[in-house]
Protein backbone atom coordinates (compact mmCIF):
# COMPACT_ATOMS: atom_id res chain seq x y z
CA UNK A 1 0.00 0.00 0.00
CA UNK A 2 1.72 3.37 -1.12
CA UNK A 3 2.12 6.25 1.39
CA UNK A 4 -0.46 8.69 1.71
CA UNK A 5 1.06 12.69 0.45
CA UNK A 6 -0.42 14.71 3.24
CA UNK A 7 0.92 17.73 1.39
CA UNK A 8 -0.36 16.72 -1.95
CA UNK A 9 -3.83 15.89 -0.80
CA UNK A 10 -3.91 19.42 0.87
CA UNK A 11 -2.95 21.56 -1.84
CA UNK A 12 -5.33 19.60 -4.03
CA UNK A 13 -7.88 19.54 -1.77
CA UNK A 14 -7.65 22.73 -0.29
CA UNK A 15 -11.27 24.83 -0.18
CA UNK A 16 -13.30 22.01 -1.12
CA UNK A 17 -14.68 21.53 2.38
CA UNK A 18 -17.89 24.08 2.29
CA UNK A 19 -19.38 22.73 5.56
CA UNK A 20 -22.26 25.22 7.35
CA UNK A 21 -23.71 24.72 10.84
CA UNK A 22 -27.42 24.67 10.50
CA UNK A 23 -28.28 26.98 14.30
CA UNK A 24 -32.09 26.81 13.48
CA UNK A 25 -32.72 27.79 16.99
CA UNK A 26 -30.13 30.27 17.56
CA UNK A 27 -28.48 27.90 20.00
CA UNK A 28 -25.12 29.77 19.24
CA UNK A 29 -26.85 32.75 21.53
CA UNK A 30 -26.89 30.56 24.40
CA UNK A 31 -22.82 30.07 24.11
CA UNK A 32 -20.65 32.69 25.21
CA UNK A 33 -18.04 34.90 23.18
CA UNK A 34 -15.36 32.16 24.00
CA UNK A 35 -17.29 29.32 23.53
CA UNK A 36 -17.73 30.16 19.57
CA UNK A 37 -13.82 31.44 19.47
CA UNK A 38 -12.49 28.13 19.97
CA UNK A 39 -15.35 26.17 17.89
CA UNK A 40 -14.51 28.48 14.96
CA UNK A 41 -10.41 28.09 15.42
CA UNK A 42 -11.24 24.34 15.77
CA UNK A 43 -13.51 24.35 13.16
CA UNK A 44 -10.69 26.08 10.73
CA UNK A 45 -8.23 23.46 11.45
CA UNK A 46 -10.28 21.04 10.45
CA UNK A 47 -11.19 22.54 7.13
CA UNK A 48 -7.88 23.29 6.50
CA UNK A 49 -5.62 20.08 7.92
CA UNK A 50 -8.05 17.27 8.00
CA UNK A 51 -10.71 17.81 5.49
CA UNK A 52 -8.92 17.48 2.62
CA UNK A 53 -6.67 14.38 3.37
CA UNK A 54 -9.66 12.38 5.46
CA UNK A 55 -10.72 10.56 2.61
CA UNK A 56 -7.76 9.49 1.41
CA UNK A 57 -7.16 8.19 5.27
CA UNK A 58 -10.21 5.88 5.40
CA UNK A 59 -9.45 4.51 2.10
CA UNK A 60 -6.04 3.41 2.71
CA UNK A 61 -7.18 2.55 6.46
CA UNK A 62 -4.43 4.89 7.68
CA UNK A 63 -4.69 7.35 10.57
CA UNK A 64 -2.74 10.28 9.95
CA UNK A 65 -0.30 10.80 12.82
CA UNK A 66 1.17 13.93 11.37
CA UNK A 67 -2.06 15.33 12.80
CA UNK A 68 -1.50 14.61 16.76
CA UNK A 69 0.77 17.69 17.06
CA UNK A 70 -2.15 19.78 15.79
CA UNK A 71 -4.49 18.27 17.90
CA UNK A 72 -2.57 19.27 20.95
CA UNK A 73 -2.13 22.73 19.55
CA UNK A 74 -5.73 23.44 19.66
CA UNK A 75 -6.73 21.78 22.46
CA UNK A 76 -7.99 18.65 21.76
CA UNK A 77 -6.43 16.69 24.21
CA UNK A 78 -8.70 17.07 27.64
CA UNK A 79 -9.90 20.68 27.17
CA UNK A 80 -11.92 20.54 30.57
CA UNK A 81 -8.97 19.57 32.88
CA UNK A 82 -7.38 21.99 34.92
CA UNK A 83 -4.50 24.51 33.32
CA UNK A 84 -2.37 23.43 36.21
CA UNK A 85 -1.30 20.79 34.49
CA UNK A 86 -1.26 21.87 31.58
CA UNK A 87 -4.61 20.94 30.22
CA UNK A 88 -7.19 23.73 28.69
CA UNK A 89 -9.08 24.93 31.69
CA UNK A 90 -11.99 25.10 30.00
CA UNK A 91 -15.86 24.05 30.54
CA UNK A 92 -17.77 21.21 29.89
CA UNK A 93 -19.65 23.11 26.46
CA UNK A 94 -15.82 23.76 25.30
CA UNK A 95 -15.04 19.99 25.05
CA UNK A 96 -18.23 19.00 23.68
CA UNK A 97 -17.86 21.79 21.13
CA UNK A 98 -14.06 20.45 20.52
CA UNK A 99 -15.34 16.59 19.74
CA UNK A 100 -18.76 18.62 17.84
CA UNK A 101 -15.95 19.86 15.23
CA UNK A 102 -13.89 17.09 15.12
CA UNK A 103 -16.62 14.12 14.64
CA UNK A 104 -18.06 16.69 11.93
CA UNK A 105 -15.47 15.38 9.65
CA UNK A 106 -14.47 11.94 11.08
CA UNK A 107 -15.59 9.62 13.82
CA UNK A 108 -12.24 8.26 14.08
CA UNK A 109 -10.41 11.55 14.51
CA UNK A 110 -12.87 12.41 17.68
CA UNK A 111 -12.34 8.98 18.77
CA UNK A 112 -8.77 9.21 19.04
CA UNK A 113 -9.01 13.18 21.04
CA UNK A 114 -11.98 11.53 22.96
CA UNK A 115 -9.84 8.64 24.35
CA UNK A 116 -6.86 10.85 25.61
CA UNK A 117 -8.82 13.33 27.24
CA UNK A 118 -11.35 10.81 28.62
CA UNK A 119 -10.26 7.72 29.44
CA UNK A 120 -6.60 8.55 29.65
CA UNK A 121 -6.16 11.98 30.95
CA UNK A 122 -9.49 11.98 33.19
CA UNK A 123 -8.51 9.43 35.08
CA UNK A 124 -5.13 9.76 35.64
CA UNK A 125 -6.11 13.37 36.81
CA UNK A 126 -9.42 11.90 39.26
CA UNK A 127 -7.82 9.13 40.34
CA UNK A 128 -4.48 9.20 40.08
CA UNK A 129 -1.51 10.28 42.56
CA UNK A 130 -0.11 14.07 42.37
CA UNK A 131 3.01 12.55 41.03
CA UNK A 132 1.33 10.50 37.99
CA UNK A 133 -0.57 13.74 37.19
CA UNK A 134 2.36 15.95 37.04
CA UNK A 135 4.70 13.04 35.11
CA UNK A 136 1.75 12.38 32.16
CA UNK A 137 -1.18 14.96 31.89
CA UNK A 138 1.00 18.17 30.48
CA UNK A 139 2.73 15.84 27.49
CA UNK A 140 -0.84 14.09 27.18
CA UNK A 141 -2.31 17.34 26.78
CA UNK A 142 0.54 18.58 23.82
CA UNK A 143 -0.07 15.29 22.32
CA UNK A 144 4.20 14.59 23.67
CA UNK A 145 2.08 11.15 24.76
CA UNK A 146 -0.60 9.63 23.13
CA UNK A 147 -2.64 6.88 25.72
CA UNK A 148 -5.36 3.83 25.32
CA UNK A 149 -7.62 2.34 27.80
CA UNK A 150 -7.98 -1.10 28.29
CA UNK A 151 -11.20 -2.41 29.67
CA UNK A 152 -13.01 -4.25 26.87
CA UNK A 153 -12.21 -7.68 26.45
CA UNK A 154 -12.26 -10.62 23.85
CA UNK A 155 -15.19 -11.92 26.02
CA UNK A 156 -16.57 -9.13 27.96
CA UNK A 157 -17.69 -6.21 26.27
CA UNK A 158 -21.14 -5.02 27.84
CA UNK A 159 -20.40 -6.98 30.94
CA UNK A 160 -16.99 -5.56 32.09
CA UNK A 161 -17.17 -7.05 35.86
CA UNK A 162 -16.65 -10.19 33.88
CA UNK A 163 -12.88 -9.41 33.02
CA UNK A 164 -10.01 -11.65 33.46
CA UNK A 165 -7.07 -9.43 33.08
CA UNK A 166 -5.65 -9.49 36.40
CA UNK A 167 -2.64 -7.81 38.82
CA UNK A 168 -0.56 -9.83 41.29
CA UNK A 169 1.25 -7.90 44.22
CA UNK A 170 4.72 -9.65 43.45
CA UNK A 171 5.87 -7.29 46.85
CA UNK A 172 7.93 -4.75 44.52
CA UNK A 173 5.64 -4.89 41.44
CA UNK A 174 2.95 -5.84 40.14
CA UNK A 175 2.46 -8.90 37.37
CA UNK A 176 0.29 -8.11 35.10
CA UNK A 177 -2.03 -10.79 32.96
CA UNK A 178 -4.44 -10.93 30.45
CA UNK A 179 -5.48 -9.18 27.14
CA UNK A 180 -7.82 -6.42 25.78
CA UNK A 181 -9.71 -6.08 22.52
CA UNK A 182 -11.30 -3.67 20.34
CA UNK A 183 -8.71 -0.47 21.49
CA UNK A 184 -8.69 2.72 20.05
CA UNK A 185 -4.59 4.62 19.94
CA UNK A 186 -3.16 1.11 20.66
CA UNK A 187 -1.12 0.40 18.12
CA UNK A 188 0.79 4.02 18.85
CA UNK A 189 -0.27 4.60 21.89
CA UNK A 190 2.92 5.39 24.72
CA UNK A 191 0.72 4.69 28.02
CA UNK A 192 -2.19 2.53 28.72
CA UNK A 193 -4.78 2.96 31.40
CA UNK A 194 -5.69 -0.72 31.82
CA UNK A 195 -8.34 -1.97 34.39
CA UNK A 196 -7.61 -5.58 35.74
CA UNK A 197 -8.25 -7.49 39.14
CA UNK A 198 -6.58 -7.95 41.89
CA UNK A 199 -6.22 -11.01 44.68
CA UNK A 200 -9.29 -10.00 45.69
CA UNK A 201 -11.44 -9.47 43.13
CA UNK A 202 -11.67 -5.97 43.02
CA UNK A 203 -11.17 -4.08 39.46
CA UNK A 204 -8.18 -1.86 39.87
CA UNK A 205 -6.20 0.95 37.44
CA UNK A 206 -2.85 0.88 36.75
CA UNK A 207 -0.52 2.53 34.06
CA UNK A 208 1.24 0.41 31.83
CA UNK A 209 3.80 2.04 29.71
CA UNK A 210 4.98 0.66 25.95
CA UNK A 211 8.16 -0.77 26.02
CA UNK A 212 7.68 -2.80 29.28
CA UNK A 213 8.51 -6.42 28.45
CA UNK A 214 5.47 -8.86 27.85
CA UNK A 215 3.17 -5.79 26.54
CA UNK A 216 2.50 -5.81 22.84
CA UNK A 217 -0.19 -4.32 20.64
CA UNK A 218 -1.39 -5.56 17.48
CA UNK A 219 -3.19 -3.94 15.74
CA UNK A 220 -7.02 -4.57 14.20
CA UNK A 221 -6.86 -4.95 10.40
CA UNK A 222 -9.83 -5.28 7.81
CA UNK A 223 -12.31 -2.47 9.74
CA UNK A 224 -15.12 -1.46 7.55
CA UNK A 225 -15.58 1.52 10.30
CA UNK A 226 -13.56 3.56 11.93
CA UNK A 227 -11.04 3.38 9.09
CA UNK A 228 -9.06 6.63 9.80
CA UNK A 229 -8.03 5.41 13.37
CA UNK A 230 -5.96 2.96 14.80
CA UNK A 231 -7.65 0.04 16.67
CA UNK A 232 -5.57 -2.80 18.28
CA UNK A 233 -5.63 -5.36 20.82
CA UNK A 234 -3.38 -5.07 24.16
CA UNK A 235 -1.95 -7.98 25.37
CA UNK A 236 -0.34 -8.89 28.93
CA UNK A 237 2.23 -11.64 29.46
CA UNK A 238 3.69 -11.47 32.85
CA UNK A 239 4.08 -7.71 32.36
CA UNK A 240 6.13 -6.12 35.36
CA UNK A 241 4.61 -2.92 36.07
CA UNK A 242 6.22 -0.56 38.81
CA UNK A 243 3.61 -0.03 41.89
CA UNK A 244 4.20 3.88 41.58
CA UNK A 245 2.05 3.35 38.54
CA UNK A 246 -1.47 2.20 39.97
CA UNK A 247 -4.08 4.63 40.73
CA UNK A 248 -4.46 5.19 44.15
CA UNK A 249 -7.65 6.70 44.13
CA UNK A 250 -10.08 4.59 43.10
CA UNK A 251 -11.23 0.72 43.03
CA UNK A 252 -14.39 -1.61 41.90
CA UNK A 253 -16.36 -0.82 38.46
CA UNK A 254 -17.18 3.02 39.81
CA UNK A 255 -13.48 3.73 37.98
CA UNK A 256 -13.85 2.80 34.59
CA UNK A 257 -17.48 3.22 34.26
CA UNK A 258 -16.91 7.14 35.62
CA UNK A 259 -14.16 7.88 32.59
CA UNK A 260 -17.09 5.98 30.70
CA UNK A 261 -19.36 8.66 31.63
CA UNK A 262 -16.64 11.59 30.51
CA UNK A 263 -16.18 9.70 26.80
CA UNK A 264 -20.09 9.26 26.30
CA UNK A 265 -21.04 12.81 26.85
CA UNK A 266 -17.85 13.55 24.20
CA UNK A 267 -19.81 11.07 21.91
CA UNK A 268 -23.21 12.98 22.32
CA UNK A 269 -21.92 15.93 21.12
CA UNK A 270 -19.97 14.20 18.16
CA UNK A 271 -22.78 12.26 16.94
CA UNK A 272 -24.64 15.74 16.32
CA UNK A 273 -21.41 16.92 14.27
CA UNK A 274 -21.57 13.83 12.24
CA UNK A 275 -24.99 14.40 11.60
CA UNK A 276 -24.69 17.88 10.68
CA UNK A 277 -21.76 16.98 7.90
CA UNK A 278 -24.58 14.91 6.53
CA UNK A 279 -27.60 16.97 6.77
CA UNK A 280 -25.52 20.03 5.06
CA UNK A 281 -24.18 18.20 2.06
CA UNK A 282 -27.98 16.84 1.57
CA UNK A 283 -29.20 20.24 1.65
CA UNK A 284 -26.63 21.73 -0.92
CA UNK A 285 -26.41 18.26 -3.20
CA UNK A 286 -30.77 18.56 -3.41
CA UNK A 287 -30.46 22.11 -4.35
CA UNK A 288 -28.27 21.35 -7.39
CA UNK A 289 -29.11 18.09 -8.80
CA UNK A 290 -31.47 18.72 -10.85
CA UNK A 291 -34.23 15.49 -12.43
CA UNK A 292 -37.30 15.95 -14.03
CA UNK A 293 -36.77 19.57 -15.20
CA UNK A 294 -35.99 20.79 -11.69
CA UNK A 295 -33.68 20.56 -8.24
CA UNK A 296 -34.66 17.78 -6.42
CA UNK A 297 -34.93 20.07 -3.57
CA UNK A 298 -38.47 21.02 -4.49
CA UNK A 299 -40.00 17.74 -4.58
CA UNK A 300 -42.27 16.66 -1.21
CA UNK A 301 -39.88 13.95 -0.24
CA UNK A 302 -37.17 15.16 0.00
CA UNK A 303 -37.77 18.53 1.39
CA UNK A 304 -40.23 15.71 4.02
CA UNK A 305 -36.36 14.60 4.57
CA UNK A 306 -34.65 17.20 5.04
CA UNK A 307 -37.23 18.31 7.33
CA UNK A 308 -37.37 15.86 9.59
CA UNK A 309 -33.11 15.96 9.53
CA UNK A 310 -33.05 19.57 10.90
CA UNK A 311 -36.06 18.41 13.12
CA UNK A 312 -34.15 15.85 15.08
CA UNK A 313 -30.06 17.52 14.81
CA UNK A 314 -32.22 20.94 16.11
CA UNK A 315 -33.49 18.36 19.54
CA UNK A 316 -29.93 17.00 19.64
CA UNK A 317 -28.39 20.42 19.98
CA UNK A 318 -30.82 21.18 22.67
CA UNK A 319 -29.65 17.91 24.21
CA UNK A 320 -26.25 18.71 24.55
CA UNK A 321 -26.31 22.32 25.68
CA UNK A 322 -28.31 21.45 28.26
CA UNK A 323 -26.35 18.61 29.35
CA UNK A 324 -23.22 20.57 29.24
CA UNK A 325 -24.55 23.00 31.56
CA UNK A 326 -25.26 20.37 33.68
CA UNK A 327 -21.83 19.13 33.43
CA UNK A 328 -20.93 22.00 34.29
CA UNK A 329 -22.68 22.35 37.48
CA UNK A 330 -21.69 19.27 38.45
CA UNK A 331 -25.29 17.79 38.12
CA UNK A 332 -25.30 15.37 35.53
CA UNK A 333 -26.35 11.73 35.91
CA UNK A 334 -25.00 8.84 34.01
CA UNK A 335 -28.67 8.21 33.10
CA UNK A 336 -28.84 11.31 31.60
CA UNK A 337 -25.55 11.40 29.54
CA UNK A 338 -27.16 7.81 28.21
CA UNK A 339 -30.24 9.63 27.04
CA UNK A 340 -27.85 11.94 25.21
CA UNK A 341 -25.67 9.48 24.00
CA UNK A 342 -28.37 6.84 22.81
CA UNK A 343 -30.00 8.95 21.43
CA UNK A 344 -27.72 11.65 19.41
CA UNK A 345 -26.25 8.42 18.00
CA UNK A 346 -29.37 7.20 16.64
CA UNK A 347 -30.73 10.28 15.05
CA UNK A 348 -26.95 10.58 13.59
CA UNK A 349 -27.23 7.27 12.11
CA UNK A 350 -30.59 7.59 10.56
CA UNK A 351 -29.89 11.28 9.32
CA UNK A 352 -26.32 9.51 7.23
CA UNK A 353 -28.60 6.81 5.88
CA UNK A 354 -31.13 9.53 4.70
CA UNK A 355 -28.65 11.74 3.62
CA UNK A 356 -27.60 8.72 1.05
CA UNK A 357 -30.48 8.81 -0.54
CA UNK A 358 -30.85 11.82 -1.47
CA UNK A 359 -27.52 12.16 -2.65
CA UNK A 360 -28.26 8.84 -4.64
CA UNK A 361 -25.79 6.98 -6.07
CA UNK A 362 -23.20 9.54 -5.62
CA UNK A 363 -23.33 8.95 -1.89
CA UNK A 364 -20.95 6.04 -1.96
CA UNK A 365 -18.49 7.45 -3.20
CA UNK A 366 -15.69 8.93 -1.46
CA UNK A 367 -16.94 12.24 -3.19
CA UNK A 368 -19.07 12.70 -0.63
CA UNK A 369 -18.64 12.28 3.04
CA UNK A 370 -21.89 10.10 3.64
CA UNK A 371 -21.31 6.75 3.43
CA UNK A 372 -17.78 7.26 5.39
CA UNK A 373 -20.03 8.77 8.07
CA UNK A 374 -22.44 5.83 8.48
CA UNK A 375 -20.02 3.40 8.41
CA UNK A 376 -18.31 5.21 11.24
CA UNK A 377 -21.50 5.36 13.70
CA UNK A 378 -21.71 1.67 13.00
CA UNK A 379 -19.23 1.33 15.25
CA UNK A 380 -20.11 4.53 17.62
CA UNK A 381 -23.31 3.22 18.20
CA UNK A 382 -21.87 -0.05 19.69
CA UNK A 383 -18.56 1.64 21.62
CA UNK A 384 -18.73 2.93 24.90
CA UNK A 385 -22.43 1.45 25.79
CA UNK A 386 -24.10 -0.37 23.48
CA UNK A 387 -27.84 1.19 22.51
CA UNK A 388 -29.41 -1.58 24.24
CA UNK A 389 -27.05 -1.27 27.25
CA UNK A 390 -27.94 2.58 26.83
CA UNK A 391 -31.87 1.92 26.96
CA UNK A 392 -30.96 -0.56 29.98
CA UNK A 393 -29.72 2.14 31.85
CA UNK A 394 -32.10 4.58 31.23
CA UNK A 395 -34.90 1.90 32.08
CA UNK A 396 -33.20 1.33 35.26
CA UNK A 397 -33.19 4.67 36.17
CA UNK A 398 -37.15 4.95 35.30
CA UNK A 399 -38.25 1.71 37.18
CA UNK A 400 -35.81 1.30 40.19
CA UNK A 401 -35.46 -2.42 38.43
CA UNK A 402 -31.91 -3.80 37.69
CA UNK A 403 -32.24 -5.64 34.14
CA UNK A 404 -28.87 -6.27 33.88
CA UNK A 405 -28.82 -9.30 36.07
Amino acid sequence: MSAINYQALKEHNQGKDRYTQPDFYQIDDLLTEEHILIRNSVRDWVKRELSPIIEECAQKAEFPRHIIKGLGEIGAFGPQLPAEYGCGGMDYITYGLIMQELERCDSGIRSTASVQGSLVMYPIYKFGSEEQKRKYLPKLAKGELMGCFGLTEPDHGSNPGGMVTNIKDMGDHYLLNGAKMWISNAPFADIAVVWAKNEEGKVRGIIVERGYEGFTTPETHNKWSLRASATGELVFDNVKVPKENLLPGVEGLKGPLTCLNSARYGISWGAVGAAMDCYDSAVRYAKQRVQFGKPIAAFQLQQKKLAEMLTEITKAQLVCWRLGSLMNDGKATPAQISLAKRNNVEIALEIAREARQIHGAMGITGEYSIMRHSMNLESVVTYEGTHDVHLLILGMEITGENAFV
